[in-house]
């Protein structure tokens, strides 16, 4: 099965998971649209390797199709924007 990211707004954090099985999540604070990755983290003994990235990008992609920004706090999550460019747009504060 290939793992599903999904945005679990009640927890505040965006899960990958593969099944019921949580893999990993990356956490946020929410201020309106935009929102603010304070923490990524990821089960290393799942023997699959690059769910962090596949963890964000779709977090990414989710919050781009609702309108919002990014403050990535979450060294992780920077790090990533900072590796594709086409998500720098992202940033709150960039100019589009």
């Amino acid at each position: 099965m290939e793992p599903t990211v999904q945005d679990a707004p009640d927890a505040s954090r965006y899960e990958i998971r593969d099944g019921d099985r949580l893999l990993g999540h990356a956490d946020y604070q929410r201020d309106g649209s935009t929102f603010v990755f304070t923490h990524t983290e990821v089960d290393q003994d799942t023997g699959k390797s690059g769910l962090g990235s596949t963890l964000v990008k779709a977090a990414l992609d989710d919050v781009r199709a609702k309108g919002g920004s990014v403050v990535p706090q979450c060294s992780f999550v920077r790090g990533w924007i900072g590796k594709h460019e086409e998500y720098a747009d992202l940033l709150a504060g960039s100019e589009s």
